[in-house]
């Protein structure tokens, strides 16, 4: 399976600004991101085409995170042309992912 591409600071305004995007804040060290991982993974392949799967890693992109107010991780966001949407903090299910995401490309 293909890697979920990562953003830094210099992506990630031009990233949320059309169509759907999902992004993951993440970092290497955290156990619950860990384990998000495939579900993150899984919902990149199932939304190919239709909404952008991102991660950012909160230790190599902290003003991201600050500027967003990410206080724990893994925190996920959903943008829609550039707005924030909806916002999960902790360890999401695939169904809970899948059903905001079908939501908002609906």
């Amino acid at each position: 399976m293909a890697a979920t591409r990562k953003l830094n600071q210099k992506t990630f305004e031009r990233s949320i600004l059309h169509g759907v995007t999902l992004l993951d804040f993440d970092a290497p060290w955290c156990g619950p991101c860990r384990a998000q991982k495939p579900v993150i993974d899984a919902l990149k392949k199932s939304y190919h085409g239709k909404a952008a799967i991102r991660k950012i890693n909160i230790d190599e992109n902290r003003d991201i995170a600050l500027h967003l107010g990410i206080q724990s991780i893994p925190t996920i966001i959903l943008f829609k042309e550039g707005r924030e949407i909806k916002r999960f903090i902790g360890l999401q299910t695939s169904d809970t992912l899948g059903n905001a995401l079908k939501q908002l490309i609906d």
